[in-house]
């Protein structure tokens, strides 16, 4: 099985040669070996990871101007802090030394309706104007302190950031040695380099294009799932208070296919605990594998994580599996089938995903 996993890569990596140069196809094809594999494997995961470094770096740059702005806020939150604070304070003082005491005795001791009636009606401004000076405190105070918390979240954001910035470089340099040591050692360096070239302009122009396209296309398959389970006899069943979905691999081929073309050639398979999702189109070849857990954070729901893809049997690195994560949600939430329900478990085996749900008190 091992080897002839290596030669479909060997053919595949020989087409991206071809196109620049057909005359290398032989010889190339008699030649590469597996230590060659690794280079061109090696290789892509560098410019896979150079993406994710600069993403990180137009992050860390926006999280930097996001700094610089709520300090600026900070400061002119301080600013007026300092006067709402003296009127407030002093508002404080005046209960505590009693002077407000002396306007509601006057009032009480008032010999006259009319008298009584002026005298009311300034008690009413003094306290409503009091009442006003101290809300307008509590909401500047309330606003300081947001924007203190958020200063604080974003310096810590900000630190890890530039952590995985300094881990992905690294990662990137000692990559670029074993690419660098490999061609060196190998007796093929301007065949390898031409099909580094090769392989990082057809991901870079064809494969990052398709497998969103591909990724993009479940996201929006998966929205639709709830309907799906609900008119589709069989697939939801009730025991009590436990509801329990039970979809084959079959049925969601068949579903993923009537909500998408593109998924003719690509298929699902349910093993114990990890999923399978395949295919092949023209010369891109796609495989995903991953599992599901339950989630409850931000809603609850059951998450799709990758755990492993593989581009025309490269493998990428894990930076483009966890962009591919937060960039397209392939979670399934039974509250958009049910309001009154969550799950709580979920599992594959003998080619169906089964997930578990129950009553939901909230």
């Amino acid at each position: 099985m091992r080897h002839r996993l290596h030669a479909k890569i060997v053919s595949l990596t020989i087409c991206f040669l071809l196109m620049a140069n057909p005359a290398s196809y032989v010889h190339a094809e008699l030649s590469i070996k597996e230590d060659n594999l690794n280079i061109l494997q090696n290789s892509l995961s560098i410019v896979e990871i150079d993406h994710e470094i600069k993403r990180t770096q137009d992050k860390q740059e926006e999280l930097q101007q996001k700094q610089q702005r709520l300090e600026t806020e900070l400061q002119q939150h301080k600013k007026e802090m300092a006067s709402h604070e003296d009127r407030a304070g002093s508002i404080v003082r005046s209960y505590y030394m009693g002077e407000r005491n002396q306007f509601l005795r006057i009032l009480l001791s008032s010999d006259s309706f009319r008298s009584l009636q002026i005298v009311a009606g300034y008690y009413e401004m003094i306290i409503l104007g009091d009442q006003e000076t101290l809300r307008a405190y509590h909401k500047k105070y309330s606003e300081l302190m947001a924007v203190s918390t958020e200063l604080e979240q974003s310096l810590t954001e900000l630190e890890q950031i530039k952590q995985n910035l300094i881990y992905q470089r690294e990662r990137v340099m000692a990559l670029e040695e074993e690419v660098e040591k490999g061609l060196s050692s190998s007796d093929q360096r301007d065949l390898m380099e031409k099909l580094i070239v090769e392989l990082t302009s057809y991901w870079n122009n064809v494969g990052v294009h398709e497998v969103h396209q591909y990724f993009n296309a479940l996201a929006v398959a998966m929205e639709n799932l709830p309907s799906y389970v609900q008119k589709e006899p069989g697939i939801l069943s009730i025991n009590g208070g436990t509801y329990t979905i039970s979809i084959t691999e079959a049925q969601l081929n068949e579903f993923l296919r009537s909500e998408n073309e593109i998924f003719q050639d690509f298929s699902f398979e349910f093993n114990d605990d990890y999923i399978i999702a395949s295919g092949k189109r023209d010369d891109l070849e796609l495989a995903v594998y991953g599992h599901y857990s339950v989630i409850d954070e931000p809603e609850n729901g059951i998450l799709f994580h990758v755990d492993k893809l593989i581009f025309n049997q490269f493998e990428l690195p894990d930076t483009t599996r966890t962009m591919l994560e937060q960039e397209f949600d392939l979670g399934f939430y039974p509250q958009k089938l049910m309001s009154f329900i969550k799950a709580t478990g979920v599992s594959t085996r003998e080619q169906t995903l089964e997930v578990t749900m129950e009553l939901s008190l909230k």
